[in-house]
Parts: structure tokens; C-alpha cells; sequence
């Protein structure tokens, strides 16, 4: 019996929905939207979520709840992820969240590592993988493999590596950026994903090499449709393309080069985007640096397949394949 689920996760700069089918395990995709809603803005500095921030989400919300009745889908699961967990006053948007029949729920970061795992590797079954999951707050990385009948990932380890984040902190200064604070940026990167390797060569030593890096979030895909000039966006020519670390740090010099209402303009760029793509870009080139791989594939599976497998696991009473229990509303 298929299981139709609504997913919605509210993250740092954007909040997304799907609506899938899931069957025997396997993921059918109806629809995927994503909306820049900016809930971060400057929630590293204050602690806080702003009023405008939240209401921009509660907008976009009631925009996917519309989608989701006018699509007759009853069942719908709802994360917050990076901001929702450093905001001091996230249970005032939780609140008014709820106002929509959504049971919110604010996920650690070992959490959004495993679902995000999971959503990748259903193109890699039985594959040691590494999955890196690049938002506007945090960077969840997470090694393991999708066997036939388990999940097997002995690492997840959410980072404070995210696009928005270090925009705030080491880009927001001058427009362009000036090279010092690139430099910044880059050594923040670089040193928190230096100890990540330092723990992942002993894993791969016991476990297995892994065979690629994996990466998904709206840096890694806006990066594949820069270098396509993809206008407009189709998630089929960036799903599982191949970036170079090369690729990688040539469109870093280009975005650096250019203001941010400049790269608004660049064909392929989401122009709200603008503000936070270098940074993202900084952390994908440190992220294959410090790894050591040379490339990075893309992937548009993400967290919310994850959210949907699981939300249907538990809906039909198995258990749940991350070892976490979804609030799955009944509209």
C-alpha cells in the first residue's frame, strides 16, 4: 500500500516541501518546492529569531498547506533544523506553526545527518559514502552505507559550517568581500572540517574507504546550474552531476570578483541566493580539500526523502530506519 506524505523542513535560508508516495521502501517524488525564507538572519549574533523572519515563514507555510489540501494529501511531517536549534525563541514560531495543524519539530543535527543519509543513499545501496549536507547554519557530515536490510552509518557530526553563518561572520563587510576575509572564512572552514578527517580515517580504516562524496543543499545544486547557466532550474541536469574541487574554486573566484547584486544577476542563481553563495562555496572547496577528494557529486535527494521514508515507516508501525520517531500530523 502506498503512503502519501506531505514533508516540510524549515532551515536556515530555505523551507522546502515534498509531496511523495512512498511503497515498499521506495520514494515517488510528485513535487518538490523551495522557498529563501532567510528564518537565520542573524541568528548567529542575536540568539534570535526575528518577527520578519518568522513571518516570512509562517507566509511560505500557509502557501505549502494550500498545496498540500488542494493535493488531498492528509499526512504531513514538519522539521526545523540549524536556526530553529540556536534561537533562544524558536517555540514562538513552533506556536504559530501549529496554528496550521503541524506538529513542529526542531531535530539535532545527528538527526538531520541520518535522514539526509538516508535520502541520499538510495542511489547507492550496499556503497560506503560519505554525505555532506551544506545549509545556511550547519554542515551535517555522515559516513556509512544503505545495506539490503539496515542502515549502517557509524558517523554523523553536525558542523557550524554554513553558508549564512559565514556570510555574518567574515564576508558581510565589504561588497565584494576583500581577500582577507575570504582567507577567514576559508581557515574557519578549513579547521573544522580538518578534524572531521582526522576522525573519519579511522573509520575507513575499520569500515571501508569511501567510494565518493556526496553532497546536496542549495550551494552544491546552484553551483552545477551556474556552471550549466540552467535558466530556468532543472533538477535533472544537476542531480548526480560531478563537481571538481578545479570547477569549484574557478566559481569561487568568479563570485568573489563580482558585488552581490552582481551575482543576483548570473544565469543559473536564484538572485536571493546571492547574498550567501560564496560563502557556500568556500565550504564545499574546504569541505574536498580537507577530505581529500577531488570531486564532489551532487545529489537533489536529500533530507526530505529521508522525512518521507521514515514518516511512512512509523505510519505503518515499522520501525523507524534512523532510530527517530516523526510527529506525522493527520490533516
Amino acid at each position: 500500500m502506498a503512503i502519501h506524505v506531505a514533508c516540510i523542513d524549515i532551515g536556515t535560508v530555505t523551507v522546502r516541501l515534498s509531496l511523495a508516495s512512498v511503497q515498499d521502501g521506495v520514494v515517488h517524488l510528485d513535487s518538490k518546492v523551495s522557498t529563501i525564507c532567510n528564518l537565520g538572519e542573524n541568528v548567529d549574533k542575536s540568539r534570535l529569531l526575528s518577527q520578519q523572519a518568522c513571518e516570512r515563514v509562517e507566509d511560505c507555510v500557509a502557501r505549502y498547506m494550500k498545496e498540500i489540501r488542494d493535493n488531498s494529501f492528509k499526512l504531513v511531517c514538519c522539521t526545523m533544523t540549524s536556526a530553529a536549534r540556536d534561537a533562544e525563541n524558536s517555540s514562538l514560531l513552533i506556536g504559530a506553526l501549529r496554528e496550521f495543524g503541524l506538529e513542529p519539530q526542531v531535530i539535532p543535527g545527528e538527526v538531520e545527518g541520518r535522514l539526509t543519509f538516508l535520502g541520499v543513499a538510495q542511489d547507492f545501496h550496499s556503497q560506503r559514502i560519505i554525505v555532506a549536507d551544506n545549509g545556511g547554519g550547519s554542515t551535517e557530515i555522515a559516513y556509512g552505507a544503505l545495506l539490503q536490510n539496515s542502515l549502517s552509518v557509524p558517523f554523523v557530526r553536525s558542523t557550524e559550517a554554513g553558508c549564512r553563518r559565514l556570510t555574518e561572520k567574515f564576508l558581510s563587510r565589504a561588497d565584494p568581500p576583500t581577500a582577507e576575509d575570504r582567507s577567514q572564512a576559508h581557515g574557519f572552514a578549513a579547521s573544522i572540517f580538518s578534524v572531521v578527517e582526522k576522525d573519519l580515517v579511522g573509520l575507513q580504516e575499520k569500515f571501508g574507504q569511501a567510494a565518493r562524496l556526496l553532497v546536496c543543499g542549495g550551494t552544491a545544486t546552484s553551483l552545477v546550474a551556474l556552471e550549466k547557466s540552467l535558466v530556468p532550474y532543472d533538477s535533472s541536469r544537476v542531480h548526480l552531476q560531478t563537481l571538481s574541487l578545479d570547477t569549484v574554486d574557478r566559481l569561487e573566484g568568479q563570485l568573489a570578483s563580482l558585488t552581490c547584486s552582481e551575482r543576483a544577476c548570473l544565469p543559473g542563481l536564484q538572485p536571493k541566493r546571492a547574498p550567501v553563495i560564496l560563502a557556500g562555496t568556500i565550504i564545499l572547496s574546504e569541505l574536498m580539500e580537507q577530505l581529500n577528494f577531488s570531486a564532489m557529486t551532487v545529489s537533489e535527494s536529500d533530507l526530505l526523502i529521508g522525512l518521507s521514508l521514515v514518516s511512512a515507516a512509523v505510519v505503518q508501525g515499522f520501525n523507524s530506519p534512523v532510530g527517530w520517531i516523526p510527529n506525522v500530523a493527520e490533516l
